[in-house]
């Protein structure tokens, strides 16, 4: 039986953490102030007026129907939903049946906690896992294309549960491990996305899969080392990449660099020579010129403009 975590107290919501409890002034835009949070609630009615967060959350449907809205598209749930939820994207849900909801939420004080504690661990592997995630367009719907990948989900989904309400020792190490599975599973499936873009195209399928996996390593992106990776001529993959995707290959990449660009600017406090050398641009003056070239501001002009937009709520500590 699901005990809700979530309790309506006039104008406030009150979420369960870890260690203590915040209140958060019921607004637009909602902020995470732990690593990560974990809470259930089952309910016949919304659960939360239309409203945005600053965070990451993963939404998982475990009974009920009804209808998720995401940036005023309606899409259908249904046992076994899992929805991806990024920073700033605006959504509301309409129960048609009573749902339990199971909400995860994580910012990237999570991932460098677990950094802290794992050597094994890189912040910044975890980073380019996660680029896929942050540069999908997450308002299509249910996140999971593989059907092998939904029991696993709910299995993981389950054990997550079950931690949650037994308590027991070693609960969340245990949960955190189990988060980034989960993490690694929703990774996995948004790639399954870009065969929308490529028409069904295997080949212009694998060779994004490959840029993104190989967008740090400078030259394993040139022309050459791609048409010789999949045996096309270099003279044609260009050619070949645009017929099959509407767009140029060179261009893909420097596009995709810029959109890992926005990503570290968004979401780290990486400094802009870090994220030139780490996206292969000459130097600080080089990632500058392209991107005000392509987004029409400097970068510092950008990261001063989301945190002038996005300011940070102070929570009220019981």
């Amino acid at each position: 039986m699901y005990d809700p975590k979530i309790g309506r107290a006039g104008p406030q919501i009150q979420v369960h953490f870890w260690d203590k409890e915040v209140v958060l002034k019921d607004m637009n835009t909602h902020h995470l102030f732990q690593p990560f949070n974990i809470h259930l609630l089952k309910s016949n009615e919304c659960p939360l007026k239309t409203h945005k967060h600053s965070y990451f959350e993963l939404v998982y449907i475990v009974e009920g129907k009804g209808i998720h809205n995401i940036n005023g598209n309606d899409f259908k749930y249904h046992p076994g939903s899992l929805y991806l939820l990024t920073p700033m994207i605006v959504h509301h849900f309409h129960v048609e049946e009573l749902t339990s909801f199971v909400f995860i939420c994580f910012n990237n004080i999570y991932l460098q906690a677990i950094t802290a504690r794992d050597e094994k661990h890189s912040h910044d592997n975890w980073m380019q896992k996660l680029d896929y995630i942050f540069q999908s367009k997450q308002d299509q719907g249910d996140i999971i294309r593989n059907e092998r990948d939904k029991p696993l989900a709910a299995a993981i989904i389950a054990a997550i549960v079950a931690e949650y309400e037994q308590e027991q020792n070693m609960q969340k190490e245990l949960v955190e491990q189990l988060i980034n599975t989960l993490i690694t599973i929703v990774a996995r499936n948004i790639t399954i996305k870009c065969d929308a873009k490529t028409g069904g195209d295997n080949i212009a399928l694998k060779i994004i899969n490959y840029v993104h996996l190989n967008i740090y390593d400078h030259e394993k992106l040139k022309a050459e080392n791609i048409a010789d990776h999949f045996n096309i001529s270099t003279n044609y993959i260009s050619e070949y990449f645009k017929k099959q995707t509407g767009e140029n290959l060179q261009q893909f990449i420097i596009n995709y660099k810029l959109s890992l660009a926005e990503t570290r600017l968004r979401h780290s406090n990486m400094r802009l020579n870090e994220i030139a050398f780490e996206l292969g641009f000459t130097d600080e003056s080089h990632l500058t010129k392209t991107f005000k070239k392509y987004k029409g501001e400097s970068p510092a002009l950008f990261r001063k403009n989301i945190k002038a937009n996005n300011p940070a709520a102070e929570p009220e500590v019981l």
